[in-house]
């Protein structure tokens, strides 16, 4: 018993190692990246009054899965599902492609998050459907920006079995929704999104 414990902690800091050694690169290779000026948010006050609730229930849901609570990964990503439903796209008085395009990713996004509520798979599954909001989340604030705020991404290369996975943050800080305690500050921020 003695020695399986003595192998798991040689492990687990064998791990962490790596990770603070491949984050650290990744923060440095992406300095550049990360420092250029504000971008755009040419949208109404009225859209980013809800896409700013719509981000603060993604942080949650984040927050839920660094904490490893599964209810309060749910109650959030309820949250933030009834947010996505309510994002007034259709009065961006964008192009019809265009809006097309982003009431399609709002609608995958709600419907990866009514998997996440429907999975059985406790937290490792939670963690999985939340890396696929993720992806999505970035693609929809990219393309519409979030006006007055910052948005980091952020990426743990040691997660999903060394796939790597990223999520986002409204803090350069590194809190790592995949690993929770064990691992809470692996990862580094990949690109950061400031908009006027």
């Amino acid at each position: 018993m003695r020695l399986n414990q003595y192998v798991w902690i040689l492990a687990t800091a064998a791990l962490f190692a790596a990770c603070q050694q491949s984050g650290t690169r990744s923060s440095a290779d992406t300095t550049a990246q990360t420092t250029s000026g504000d971008l755009q948010a040419p949208f109404s006050d009225e859209f980013y009054d809800s896409l700013k609730l719509t981000m603060t229930a993604y942080y949650q849901l984040s927050g839920a899965l660094v904490k490893s609570d599964t209810l309060a990964a749910d109650l959030a990503a309820v949250s933030l599902k009834q947010h996505l439903d309510s994002l007034p796209i259709a009065r961006l008085g964008v192009d019809s492609a265009r809006g097309s395009q982003l009431e399609v990713n709002a609608g995958d996004i709600a419907a990866e998050l009514q998997g996440l509520l429907i999975e059985k798979g406790g937290l490792d599954a939670r963690r999985e459907s939340f890396n696929m909001v993720s992806e999505m989340m970035y693609d929809l604030v990219k393309a519409t920006g979030l006006k007055g705020s910052t948005v980091y991404r952020q990426y743990c290369p040691m997660a999903f079995n060394d796939k790597g996975a990223y999520w986002l943050s409204d803090k350069a800080e590194i809190l790592n929704p995949y690993f929770g305690d064990a691992m809470l500050t692996c990862g580094s921020v990949t690109d950061t999104l400031r908009f006027q």
